[in-house]
C-alpha cells in the first residue's frame, strides 16, 4: 500500500497490495427497503435482529470549518444505535483530541442519524466503513482536518479509525475493523470497539451485494443515531 493503488474514492481507505478495489455499489437512503429484501434470507442469523430504516434522512449539514477543540483529553464512550443493533465505542481524547472532538461534534448535531454504513470490504481488509450522508463515499461535512495517532499505528479487530482520501482529508467517515487488517499507518485511529464486535462480524458474513469483496453490505446498516458522552 506504499505504492500509488487504483482510483479510490474520496474518505476511503486504500485496498491492500495485489487486491484491487471492485467498485463500490453506492447505497442511497431510497434503496435500503429494497436492499433488504435483497440480502440472503438465510446466510446469517444477523438479519433476523435487522430492522427496516424509518422513512427519515440525514440532514446533510455542511460548515466551513473544523469545529472548536472542546474535548478533553480523556476516554469518551460512544454509541451508534443501528438497524442492526447497539455498538459501542471506546474513544481516545488524549491520542487523537482534533479526531474525536470533530467526531463527538458531529454526533451532538445529529450528523450521523439516519446515515447508511455505505462500504463493506470481505477481502485483503475487513472494514465496515460509515460515516457518510450520501452514502456515496464520497460525503463529508464541509470540513477537513489533520491526522493524528499515526506512529506506530496498527488495526487489529476493533479498531476504528479515519477513513481520507490522502494525509490531511479527514472529514466525517470512519471505519470499523472486525478483523485484524494489514493497513499502512495512514489511518487516524481514534478507538476501539467495546461491544458489538460479533454484530459486525455477522453483519460481514452476509457478505456484499452482488458477491466479490468491495461494496455496500448485503445486510443494509443504518445508524439510527450516535451519542457521544465523557467515560
Amino acid at each position: 500500500m506504499s505504492c500509488v493503488p487504483p482510483p479510490v474514492s474520496p474518505a476511503s481507505p486504500r485496498p491492500a497490495p495485489g487486491r484491487p478495489r471492485l467498485r463500490a455499489a453506492l447505497l442511497a437512503a431510497p434503496l435500503l427497503a429494497a436492499l433488504i429484501s435483497a440480502a440472503p434470507a438465510t446466510a446469517i442469523p444477523v438479519p433476523a435482529l435487522c430492522v427496516l430504516p424509518g422513512p427519515a434522512t440525514p440532514t446533510g449539514q455542511q460548515w466551513q470549518a473544523e469545529p472548536p477543540l472542546t474535548v478533553e483529553r480523556a476516554a469518551y464512550v460512544a454509541t451508534l444505535n443501528t438497524t442492526c443493533g447497539p455498538l459501542t465505542l471506546e474513544l481516545d481524547a488524549a491520542a487523537a483530541p482534533r479526531t474525536v472532538n470533530s467526531f463527538a461534534f458531529l454526533a451532538a448535531q445529529k450528523y450521523f442519524d439516519h446515515t447508511a454504513c455505505h462500504r463493506l470490504t470481505t477481502d485483503g481488509i475487513f472494514v465496515l466503513q460509515c460515516g457518510d450522508p450520501t452514502a456515496s463515499g464520497t460525503g463529508g461535512p464541509g470540513y477537513k482536518f489533520p491526522d493524528e495517532n499515526l506512529a506506530g499505528a496498527v488495526y487489529p479487530a476493533g479498531t476504528v479509525a479515519m477513513a481520507n482520501a490522502g494525509p490531511g482529508t479527514n472529514g466525517s467517515q470512519f471505519f470499523l475493523v472486525y478483523r485484524d487488517s494489514q493497513l499502512p499507518p495512514s489511518y487516524t485511529p481514534f478507538g476501539r470497539v467495546t461491544a458489538g464486535l460479533d454484530l459486525l462480524n455477522g453483519i460481514a458474513a452476509a457478505g456484499v451485494i452482488g458477491g466479490g469483496g468491495d461494496g455496500a453490505p448485503a445486510v443494509p446498516v443504518v445508524l439510527d443515531s450516535v451519542t457521544v458522552a465523557k467515560a
